[in-house]
């Protein structure tokens, strides 16, 4: 069995009438599911992701060696040594940050859950990285959810006959994370109760009343607030519930990004109530501020120099050779490229059809340019400014391209979309994986595009 021919064999199910039928049925599933990012359904098209079992490994593998160099690369910054002032230079971190970064969560892993951004070709040949979002990755609860509507289309329960299909819910080990994590920082409060915070308005609010559901079904209250309604009082963290109530909490699921919280409140961040229970061990934040470390998407700056490489392992350095492409944060003067010493300017004037631009710290496509989509004269602007504020260059990966239906004025309609496939890390093992479609190269549901489906793994057996 190829991956090609399974695919095949799924489009070739779609007659008008099961087309139709399952265009239907999974409009009205994603509806009662309320599988919405904003106002836009997750899913446009007929058909989930599907890997082979090779691949899924292949991914699982390469992207635990990859986050495992990567927190042995960025633990020096911990340290006011040579090497931790030259991991900091290139992260770039704001003074707000350091000092939220220099307090103990209770617990060592930087990044309790994660999620790689990651390209992998139908063929597995190819599988590449471009940016890591550690600090506060979204989707999990959609994906599981969206794996149910998918799997009640009739095209899917046809297509099953013949191809067992292994679904990836990853909604348990986000529950298990949370706890472990609390008991790690030795239980405070005695008793796990869950407040869900970012700001209120933001697209991915549904995904919050999911998880919301699902922690209170398996016995966690929780509670989805903003970070105006908490208060620090008496040794306690506080929610304000909706219903005016107060609710003491002693985990944060932390879905505000580090960044907005601080441009928000500035200097008043570290007196905020949220920083004080931390900063006094009254509740644990996951992932906590120094997933900051991570997130950074000079990270792949770090990985992509060998002159951080010191702590990696042979297999190590393997994987981030294979899967991490070269990285630079844009500055002047002189640096590497496959083993040549360059002009870091000239070259990335030179070598506009090959490179990206990219802000070091935003999200939804913010700020990018794509070299090989503009003109000579709109990329030297582009990289004029990028030397104003912190930006890094990286250079293209090879982007995964797949076949996918639409159910369009009552016709199917298959085409190519660009895939991404970007697996959820727990620690630094893989657990789910999020699959992002679109028809432009910038491949992100916040930017506006495309299309969210579920990854299924067909396993092998008859």
């Amino acid at each position: 069995m190829t991956l090609v021919q399974a695919i095949a064999d799924y489009h070739a199910l779609l007659d008008p009438k099961l087309a139709a039928a399952s265009w239907q049925c999974l409009t009205e599933e994603m509806r009662a599911r309320r599988l919405y990012f904003g106002e836009r359904p997750l899913a446009t098209v007929l058909r989930p992701r599907l890997m082979t079992m090779t691949q899924y490994e292949l991914l699982r593998h390469g992207t635990k060696q990859v986050a495992e160099a990567a927190r042995l690369i960025v633990a020096a910054a911990l340290a006011d040594d040579e090497v931790g002032r030259a991991v900091r230079e290139v992260l770039m971190l704001t003074p707000l940050e350091e000092r939220l970064i220099a307090m103990h969560p209770g617990y060592l892993e930087p990044s309790a859950h994660s999620r790689m951004d990651t390209f992998l070709t139908v063929d597995g040949s190819s599988l590449q990285f471009v940016e890591y979002n550690a600090e506060s990755p979204a989707a999990i609860a959609y994906e599981d959810l969206l794996a149910q509507a998918f799997l009640a289309m009739p095209v899917m329960q046809e297509f099953i006959k013949r191809y067992p299909l292994l679904p990836l819910p990853a909604r348990q080990y986000m529950l298990r994370t949370l706890l472990n994590c609390w008991r790690t920082a030795g239980s405070p409060g005695h008793e796990p109760r869950v407040a869900i915070v970012d700001w209120y308005g933001v697209p991915t609010a549904t995904e919050f009343e999911m998880f919301r559901q699902y922690f209170s079904e398996h016995g966690l209250p929780t509670v989805i607030c903003s970070p105006h309604d908490l208060v620090f009082r008496d040794g306690q963290l506080i929610a304000k519930t909706a219903d005016g109530g107060e609710m003491p909490v002693t985990i944060v699921f932390k879905r505000v990004l580090t960044s907005e919280f601080l441009s928000h409140y500035g200097d008043d961040a570290l007196s905020h109530p949220l920083v004080q229970a931390y900063a006094a061990g009254a509740c644990v934040i996951v992932n906590s501020f120094r997933a900051k470390l991570l997130h950074k998407k000079s990270l792949f700056a770090l990985l992509s120099d060998e002159r951080f490489h010191e702590p990696l392992s042979a297999e190590q350095r393997s994987a981030v050779a294979a899967h991490v492409p070269w990285t630079r944060v844009v500055r002047p003067g002189q640096t590497t490229y496959q083993g040549e010493t360059i002009d870091l300017l000239a070259f990335a004037r030179a070598n506009r059809e090959r490179l990206v631009l990219k802000p070091n710290d935003e999200y939804g496509g913010k700020g990018i340019t794509i070299g090989w989509e503009v003109s000579a004269d709109a990329w030297d602007a582009a990289l004029q400014a990028a030397l104003e504020t912190p930006f890094v260059v990286q250079e293209r990966v090879t982007i995964a391209y797949e076949p996918y239906p639409a159910f369009v004025d009552g016709q199917v309609v298959i085409a190519d979309r660009l895939v991404d496939s970007d697996p959820y890390l727990f620690g630094t093992t893989v657990h789910s994986c999020l699959c992002r479609l679109s028809t432009v190269t910038l491949l992100n549901v916040t930017a506006g595009g495309g299309s969210t489906v579920p990854v299924f793994v067909i396993e092998d057996r008859p």
